[in-house]
């Protein structure tokens, strides 16, 4: 069984020019080890907050690598080098925005500041990009919001059967 690609793009001036850890990267790598039990591989990028790189790096993910999924972690915030969202958006051909919602409501549960968050996500040919906050902890209460959606929407694209760990998550597809 091919294993499927899951693209990971840390999204952080800093991180880039190598003057901060990249810890979000590393996070959503060690989330899919736990909770996906079907075969599937890391392509990790580390870029600056430019919009045309992130747009160059979500297309190369998604219609070159063959991502299934693509994750991006950071530039999520009101920041004026904050462009992610309008990256996502910029080369999507489909807004998912129940992901973004939800995202921010678990996230309005812990912290008031969670409002001022933008994610999103959306389809581009057969991957679904999402976008995640910047902090570890932010990224395993949201991933842990939408991962139970994440393998059925892979599936309604016609992108490879990821299957999870049902003691960590239980993905949701409706019964035939």
């Amino acid at each position: 069984m091919t294993p499927a690609r899951i693209g990971i793009v840390t999204v952080s001036d800093r991180a880039s020019r190598g003057e901060y850890e990249d810890k979000g990267g590393p996070a959503i790598v060690e989330y899919f080890r736990e909770v996906l039990s079907s075969p599937w591989e890391p392509v990790a990028r580390v870029i600056s907050d430019d919009q045309t790189l992130i747009e160059e790096t979500l297309m190369e993910l998604c219609d070159m690598q063959g991502c299934c999924v693509v994750v991006t972690t950071g530039g999520t915030g009101p920041a004026i080098r904050d462009v992610t969202p309008e990256a996502t958006v910029t080369v999507a051909d489909k807004l998912m925005p129940g992901f973004g919602e939800l995202m921010r409501k678990v996230s309005l549960e812990k912290v008031p500041t969670a409002i001022l968050s933008r994610q999103t996500a959306a389809i581009r040919g057969k991957s679904l990009i999402v976008n995640l906050p910047g902090q570890p902890k932010a990224i395993r209460e949201c991933l842990d919001a939408v991962m139970p959606a994440i393998p059925y929407c892979v599936d309604l694209i016609e992108g490879p059967r990821l299957e999870t760990n049902p003691d960590r998550i239980v993905a949701f597809r409706p019964k035939k």
